[in-house]
């Protein structure tokens, strides 16, 4: 992180195109700067700075920062409007007598393009603007070259063929890019889903992210790529099976179907009377919101290379969920749920654009409130399993299946 004397340094180069000055905290001027230091077109591999409080001549502009501007930083990164999520870190508010400055020191991403609210920011010299098709190109190949995540990698045997087209233009984009943008689109199909992912221009594949969101049959190329939902007659499993049901297929659809499978036929809801008079209010099994929540995350952070699928069990007094794939990355039980990584980066971006994630890093604990909120239990995760990610959810404490 940038100390005192390296800011004094930072705000007298003028000639550097790794520093940006601003005194706005709006959203779009930091997304769009977070946007362009994220893609690092000049390929620097170094950090970008943008110096917030400080005027384009270099000087402090006597603002002060106080714990308001330091949540819209926040938000740029967690919001969702920046994706792939870039990373970066926020300084301390550095204390002048002109007036307070922060830094946010943003890291080159490792999934190039990266969008502000669908458009691809760019910064080379002092120019910032729109990325032109050719410039969206050598940022996708300099993804495909350096992939490292699974959804990223190409998929072996796939080609364009595989992939549903009508999803990913007709259904996925238009929520993906603002009509003028949209609009202006010159570009292939091919360079349409390799500025997002979903397509590696240098091997001339499918990435494995593309077939799991759009492909024609997923499973034909990963074996684990379904959800297995079984309902018991009982607490255990050896209980009667009165329902089983799986969810296959690209994602686009999938998640669609298990969003209206969770409202439908999980989450029921009877009358109870208040107090032993004649008033009765509704009480609810689960809250819709929270299974929602728990069962993104199961989609969006398994491990894809599992053969096994995601399962969920419900039975008459809980629901359980197990996902192959145990904690990743920088997350460990002792710093779960604050901390976050993301085992599917590309996948978890797509989620986002259908409206599947609304802010990164906060579905568990929404879930946690939305379960407090209903009368249950809180969710009882289990942190220890190596190859494996699971969770229980207890009905609410006034449901007897009834």
């Amino acid at each position: 992180m940038v100390s005192r004397e390296e800011l004094l340094g930072l705000l007298k180069d003028m000639e550097s195109d790794r520093v940006e000055r601003t005194t706005s905290f709006r959203e779009e001027k930091l997304g769009q700067a977070v946007c362009a230091f994220s893609n690092d077109l000049p390929n620097h591999k170094k950090p970008g700075y943008v110096l917030l409080g400080v005027e384009d001549s270099g000087n402090i502009a006597g603002k002060k920062v106080g714990d308001e501007e330091l949540q819209k930083l926040g938000d740029v990164r967690s919001n969702g409007n920046v994706l792939p999520q870039p990373h970066f870190e926020v300084s301390p508010v550095f204390h002048f007598p002109e007036g307070d400055v922060v830094v946010l020191e943003v890291h080159p991403s490792e999934f190039p393009p990266v969008r502000y609210k669908g458009r691809c920011y760019i910064r080379i010299g002092p120019r910032k603007g729109v990325a032109s098709i050719q410039e969206e190109r050598v940022l996708a190949e300099k993804r495909a070259s350096t992939a490292r995540t699974f959804d990223e990698r190409s998929c072996p045997g796939s080609s364009i063929e595989n992939l549903s087209l009508d999803l990913f233009q007709l259904y996925y984009l238009p929520q993906a890019f603002d009509a003028e943008t949209l609009e202006a689109n010159r570009r292939t199909a091919k360079e349409q889903l390799a500025s997002l992912g979903f397509y590696d221009p240098v091997r001339g594949m499918c990435t494995n992210a593309g077939v799991l969101m759009f492909g024609n049959n997923p499973l034909y190329f990963i074996k684990g790529a379904y959800l297995q939902y079984v309902k018991f007659g009982g607490t255990e499993m050896t209980d009667t099976v009165r329902e089983e049901k799986e969810f296959s297929g690209p994602l686009a659809t999938v998640l669609k179907n298990l969003d209206d499978f969770v409202k439908t036929n999980i989450i029921k809801q009877k009358p109870v009377r208040q107090n032993g008079g004649f008033q009765e209010r509704k009480v609810f099994n689960y809250p819709v919101w929270a299974l929602r929540e728990l069962l993104m995350n199961a989609v969006m952070h398994r491990d894809y290379e599992s053969n096994a699928p995601v399962y969920i069990y419900e039975f008459t007094d809980r629901i359980e969920m197990v996902n192959p794939g145990g904690l990743y990355g920088d997350v460990r039980p002792e710093n779960f749920p604050d901390a976050s990584d993301y085992r599917n980066p590309i996948v978890a971006a797509g989620m986002k654009v259908l409206g599947y994630v609304n802010r990164f890093n906060f579905g568990v604990k929404n879930a946690q409130k939305q379960l407090e909120q209903n009368g249950n239990p809180p969710a009882a995760f289990n942190l220890g399993l190596n190859t494996k990610f699971a969770v229980t959810v207890r009905a609410n404490g006034e449901w007897d299946g009834a």
